[in-house]
């Protein structure tokens, strides 16, 4: 079909709800811990319950003013309406996928599995912590790092004085666990 002819919405139906989160392998999992799926969960429930109706309400009162052409409350209105609804089926999809894992049945643990807190060094002595996490929940700016990660995929099922290999576009380097970690169980 010729692209004059598809909506706009159509590509924004494949979006990923203004987060770049890559897809499962088919078959494959979304693990999350149970605070993760909370917040997903949460900000679901309040884009449905209280922002979209909100900003319904706004389009609505806008409409109803006349003239929608030349209208900014309408048109950015529906706008972030739009965004609302890609964010909703998004949360919706992520959600329904999700595999919940409790960290702290590994509590007390040597061996590197999701939820970790890992503790490395690499060859020039460095060290570095971070938390193994869920795609949807990671966050590198809190030493936070998916579960995908080559870092992460590099240190699973690794133990505390292992040395692993790291394959990075530079060439390859060693890091060594020096420091595992689990929530205690609650």
């Amino acid at each position: 079909m010729s692209k004059a002819f598809t909506k706009e919405t159509d590509q924004d139906d494949e979006d990923d709800g203004g987060t770049l989160v890559p897809a499962p392998e088919p078959g494959g999992k979304n693990y999350i811990t149970r605070g993760g799926y909370e917040r997903l969960r949460a900000e679901l429930f309040h884009l449905m319950d209280e922002e979209r109706p909100r900003i319904v309400e706004i389009v609505h009162w806008a409409a109803s003013n006349g003239d929608r052409s030349e209208n900014g409350d309408y048109l950015y209105g529906k706008k972030r309406l739009r965004e609302i609804d890609r964010r909703i089926r998004f949360l919706t999809r992520r959600l329904e996928i999700a595999e919940v894992v409790d960290p702290s049945v590994h509590h007390g643990g040597d061996q590197v599995f999701f939820g970790a807190t890992v503790t490395y060094a690499d060859v020039t002595g460095a060290e570095t912590c971070v938390t193994i996490l869920g795609v949807d929940e990671a966050d590198n700016a809190k030493g936070q790092i998916s579960w995908v990660s080559p870092v992460a995929r590099a240190l699973l099922k690794a133990r505390v004085g292992d040395v692993v290999r790291l394959v990075v576009p530079g060439g390859a380097q060693e890091l060594e666990l020096l420091e595992v970690q689990y929530p205690a169980p609650t």
